[in-house]
């Protein structure tokens, strides 16, 4: 059993930034993806990134890639996501999640391959 707590949600204006963390309880971390997602009020859970863990690599959606960045500490067990020049769209619970690995980084985006799940941290970009 893995249990997730994310932390570091707020309310920060636009062009603000915020770091989440996501602590893991799980001793050890082989073969595992961590990831991060978002639901905005009215609307379904968004994928933003994911991280495989014990090399590191990283997949960020697109459209967020140059604002957010995903990056992990060993040591803590720890995922944060950087979130940089926010905007009042990123609005939304964020929830991070852990899970096997996929072949596919496409595959890794589903929330269906992800099975646990954090309580969610509410970030809040007022314009």
């Amino acid at each position: 059993q893995v249990q997730l707590v994310e932390s570091g949600g707020g309310l920060v204006q636009a062009g603000g930034s915020l770091r989440l963390s996501c602590a893991a309880s799980a001793r050890t971390f082989v073969n595992v993806a961590m990831g991060w997602f978002r639901q905005a009020p009215g609307k379904g859970r968004e994928f933003v990134g994911a991280i495989r863990w014990s090399v590191g690599d990283t997949y960020h959606v697109a459209s967020l890639k140059d604002r957010f960045t995903i990056s992990r500490d060993n040591a803590k067990n720890t995922m944060y996501l950087q979130m940089n020049n926010l905007k009042p769209e990123d609005t939304a619970v964020y929830y991070c999640a852990a899970g096997p690995l996929t072949v596919r980084w496409s595959d890794q985006t589903s929330d269906q391959t992800f099975y646990y799940w954090g309580q969610g941290t509410q970030v809040t970009v007022s314009s």
